[in-house]
């Protein structure tokens, strides 16, 4: 059998008829090459390929649709995420690009996702562009050396960033999309030429699949394991520090975002087998791991040169603030082999709070993990979606609502159940701001946090006497080797002590606003963790006292 014939043999269940010209499973020096000629994209001084995505530098999650059927229609958590897409429409869409990629030269890749053997997802994906070919090697686990492939997938994934749709035939909102079929266990990506549609389309497809078959935890957090078997995992939205703050020297990293907790004894694992770092303002000082990493073989995607070089200048934001690198999770020094760690000793939710209201570190109980972990949060961090040019206050149920296909209480019963089955610290840490809200206040140093989450992880908090927040009831720690003590309680750190007062009220009234829309389906238990609107008044910081054993 010829190349082109075997290639076709695994797609035609993908609908294919024939092959203008096809590569399976190209090595990443084959990808880059077939990209520089192809002019897709250009070597920068490190040997990493720069590519750019065109119109869309980030995910458009309103042009992201999950086809409606029989066997989705009552399971779904269905709205203005999970937006319903005809199934009709959807055969007419995959016909129509099927017939655009025909003629085309293809780029066909083989993985898997899901490094636990028992939660192995086979993939294969067709891909227009050699560069996104290269993007699912280096995101996606791969297949060891000369290991069969020619399996049926469990999921394939169509992506054809030159094939617009017609919005008034093909029921889309615009030219470009992302459309789930869970039926045909198919993604089509068409418009847009965001290498991360296919890794979030994928995920969403776990966060579906494994509550379902596994009773396992999809998770949306970055993961890391100690000298002594600890593993920590770091819940946030793109932009709060997951990867960041999980690519530490001192611990193995499993994986920088997506991860799924199994039930019992199964401990965690990574889903994906590689990473897709922010390097916005990127330093070899501040982040070196990341630094190292970007290399042959690695994606830059948006990025720009110094003026007359072939050398990146991380500070230039002109195409977006969202660029990012992505390369093998082996281009980590210390990372876990296998990606996979026991269960999680310490859980820590990253907020970029630009209120500045929220401690830099508070611990959580019970009650109150659950209930932050439901309402995720945050800020969005400009250039993470279209439109965003600066933070916006956000809630992203369970810090990725985005990609839930289920009703987010599903995600925090879970979560729940794992905490009554094993001691875990849970922490809440804002990487935002200190000192006053967005414009007044500054961001919080990058030292303090790793400080903070340092002093979690090692037991330096073990014996420190905590007090409660007023407003929010989360536990504030007294004192943190290195840390300002006015640091820790954000009112101290405030000029006017009473416009703190009103934006922590202001704040949580917007947390129990947002809380509204899960109330009816929440349990007593996570209504408790809700914050109490009141006049707050200053948590007072004191010096480490023991307590009793």
């Amino acid at each position: 059998m010829s190349a082109t014939a075997n290639i076709l043999s695994r797609l035609q269940s993908l609908g294919f008829r024939r092959l203008a010209n096809a590569y399976l499973n190209l090595p990443p020096a084959t990808l880059v090459e077939a990209a520089v000629c192809r002019k897709e994209g250009v070597l920068t001084d490190t040997g990493a390929l720069m590519a750019d995505t065109g119109q869309f530098t980030g995910r458009s999650p309103k042009d992201r649709f999950i086809v409606r059927d029989e066997n989705t229609a009552n399971s779904l958590w269905w709205g203005d995420i999970n937006i319903p897409f005809e199934a009709d429409k959807f055969d007419q869409l995959h016909q129509k690009m099927v017939a655009y990629l025909e003629d085309k030269e293809l780029y066909v890749r083989e993985g898997y996702v899901g490094a636990h053997p028992a939660s192995q997802l086979k993939l294969r994906i067709v891909n227009e562009l050699a560069w996104h070919n290269l993007f699912c090697y280096n995101m996606f686990l791969r297949p060891e050396e000369g290991a069969d492939t020619s399996w049926a997938a469990d999921f394939s994934i169509i992506c054809a960033p030159g094939f617009e749709a017609d919005p008034a035939v093909d029921g889309t909102r615009q030219k470009n999309f992302a459309i789930i079929n869970f039926t045909k266990k198919l993604i089509l990506i068409g418009g847009t030429g965001y290498a991360g549609e296919m890794k979030k389309g994928i995920f969403g497809v776990l966060n579906y699949l494994l509550p379902h078959e596994q009773d396992t935890l999809p998770m949306h957090c970055s993961a890391n394991i100690g000298s002594h078997g600890d593993t920590a995992i770091f819940f946030g939205l793109s932009g709060t520090g997951k990867t960041t703050l999980s690519t530490d020297p001192n611990r193995h990293l499993v994986g920088d975002d997506e991860h799924g907790w199994l039930p019992g004894q199964g401990g965690i694992f990574n889903f994906e087998g590689g990473c897709y770092a922010k390097v916005i303002d990127l330093s070899q000082e501040k982040e070196p791991e990341i630094w190292n990493a970007i290399k042959f073989g690695s994606i830059v995607e948006n990025t720009r040169f110094a003026p007359g070089t072939r050398t990146v200048d991380y500070a230039n934001k002109s195409v977006t603030e969202n660029t990012r690198t992505a390369y093998p999770i082996d281009y980590i020094p210390n990372i876990a082999v296998p990606s996979i760690g026991p269960v999680p000793t310490n859980i820590f939710f990253l907020t970029a709070d630009a209120t500045g209201v929220l401690p830099p570190l508070s611990k959580l109980d019970k009650s109150h993990a659950m209930y932050h972990f439901l309402s995720g949060y945050t800020a969005k961090v400009a250039g993470t979606e279209m439109g965003v040019v600066e933070p916006q206050t956000t809630f992203s149920a369970c810090f990725g609502a985005v990609f839930l296909p289920l009703h987010p209480t599903k995600y925090a019963e879970m979560l729940g159940r794992q905490l009554d089955e094993h001691p875990v610290n849970v922490w809440l840490v804002n990487t935002g701001w200190s000192g006053g809200g967005y414009g007044v206040g500054s961001r919080m140093k990058l030292s303090y946090t790793r400080a903070l989450i340092t002093a979690a992880l090692t037991g330096q908090l073990d014996d420190v006497k905590f007090r409660p927040h007023p407003v929010f009831g989360v536990q504030v720690p007294g004192a943190v080797p290195g840390i300002p003590t006015e640091l820790l309680d954000p009112r101290r750190t405030w000029a006017d002590k009473e416009a703190y007062d009103r934006a922590a009220n202001q704040l949580a009234t917007k947390f129990i606003t947002n809380f509204e829309k899960y109330a009816a389906a929440a349990n007593e238990e996570i209504l408790a963790g809700a914050p109490v609107v009141a006049q707050a008044v200053e948590v007072k910081v004191e010096a480490p006292v023991l307590m009793a054993a």
